[in-house]
Formats: C-alpha cells, structure tokens, sequence
C-alpha cells in the first residue's frame, strides 16, 4: 500500500510531466497543469483542450493556482528538509560527524580519523566541498538525461496524437466506405425496379399484340370454319340441287 507521503506526491505531481506542479496553472474544468506542460501540450496539439477531460477552454493565459503552488513549495521544502535531516552519518569509529573527505580513499571521515595512523599524509577536503563539485558533475550529466527524457515525452505525446488521428481517420473512412455502399444499394434497388417495370411494360405489350393475333386468328378459323360447313352441306345434296347451287359454292 502506498505511504501518506506518495499518495500526497501523487496528488502533487502534474498530469503531463508527473513531477511536481511547477508554476501550476488551472483550467475552466478544475484541473490543473504546470503552466509550461499546459502550453507544450496546446503547441503539439494545436487545440486548447484539456489533457485529462479533453474540454476545450477559451483562455491562452489560464490563472495561476496560488493555493496549489504554495501547498507544493511546501512539500518540496519539507521533504529537502527530511532528506538533509536522514543524511547526517556518524563516524562508525568516532561517533563524531564526518566532516572531511579523504582524497586517496574516497571516503567521508571524522576530524579523529584524519589524524590517525590509517590516513597519515592523506590529503583531505571538507565533505561539502567534495559533495558540492561531485554534485556538480552529477547535474551535468542530468542535464542531458532530462532534455532527452523531454524529447521522449514529446515524441509519446505526438504518437499518442497520430494514434488518435489514425483512429479518427479509420472511423471517418469506415463511414465513407458505408455511406458509398448504401449509395450502391440503392442505385442497384433503383436500377431493378427500373429494369422489372420496363419488362413488365415490355411483357404487356407483346401480350396485347398476342391477344389480338389470336382474335384475328379466331375469326379467321370461325370464317373458314363456315365455309367448310356449307361445302359439306352441298356434298350431301342430291346431284340437280348440288349443281343448281355448285356455282355459288365456287364463289365462296
């Protein structure tokens, strides 16, 4: 489980850069940032939303939040007190307070130690002296360390952002490709009607012209149908009648 003191750092520390809150500023939807964080994070993103709830907010120059950089300037003290306070070592030897360093054995001793037989013509220098130089050199190989951990936390923050818009582009590309193939359906639904109306329409019209054929085709079979009869008729009748009525049935 975390300590009171973490989950207070946690609380302190700036949602961008997660260190604790330098300059802090806050933001119309409450949250806070450091003031260079917040507008790292507009530049980059080139939108002023909030990094956490993503509300947009009018305001380039959000106000400062006092109560919340002086509750930091106060962890930040406190706990550089702490520290100096859990340094202070005695000497397991002397129980007296290491003052000195020992050049040729690299190590902190007390003002007994430097006159015994163990570091005789030892050359010596005060413990904040050497803890300052080192100290130094330490912050010169910080310096670097840090500018790259920052170049890091903007290269995340653009992969983040070409993250989003590679999302945001598939999304919008999905419901282009949709919308084109509804548009296809349609067209192909207008196209069939079309097409089974006009074949409808077709289908019509080359039945009416069967039905009429088969009228004409009626009357003809019904006319022809007649004169078989009657020449029927005039085979069956006496030889005088059917010669009588022969040259009518020729003109038939």
């Amino acid at each position: 489980m975390a300590s009171g003191s973490s989950l207070l750092e946690e609380e302190l520390s700036c949602p961008v850069c997660s260190e604790i809150f330098t300059d802090p500023v806050v933001l119309r939807c409450s949250h806070s940032f450091c003031e260079a964080c917040l507008q790292q994070y507009w530049e980059h993103k080139g939108s002023q939303e909030c990094p956490v709830c993503r509300r947009r907010d009018s305001n380039t120059h959000p106000p400062c939040n006092l109560s919340l950089r002086n509750t930091c300037e106060a962890f930040l003290k406190e706990r550089s007190q702490r520290a100096e306070a859990g340094s202070e070592v005695l000497c397991s030897l002397h129980s007296e307070k290491l003052k000195l360093f020992c050049l040729e054995d690299q190590i902190p001793v007390c003002n007994i130690c430097q006159t015994s037989k163990k570091h005789e013509n030892h050359k010596f220098r005060p413990v904040q002296e050497v803890a300052e130089e080192n100290k130094g050199k330490l912050r010169t190989a910080l310096a670097p360390l840090q500018e790259k951990l920052k170049a890091f936390k903007a290269v995340k923050l653009l992969c983040d952002q070409t993250a989003e818009h590679i999302k945001s582009q598939a999304q919008h590309t999905e419901r282009q490709i949709k919308m084109e193939f509804e548009k296809l359906q349609q067209f192909l639904k207008d196209e069939e009607a079309a097409r089974i109306t006009t074949l409808r329409e077709e289908e019509e019209q080359k039945s009416q012209k069967m039905k009429e054929k088969i009228e004409k085709m009626k009357e003809e079979i019904s006319s022809l149908s007649e004169q078989i009869r009657a020449i029927e008729e005039e085979l069956g009748a006496e030889d005088v009648s059917f010669l009588q009525s022969y040259k009518d049935t020729q003109d038939m």
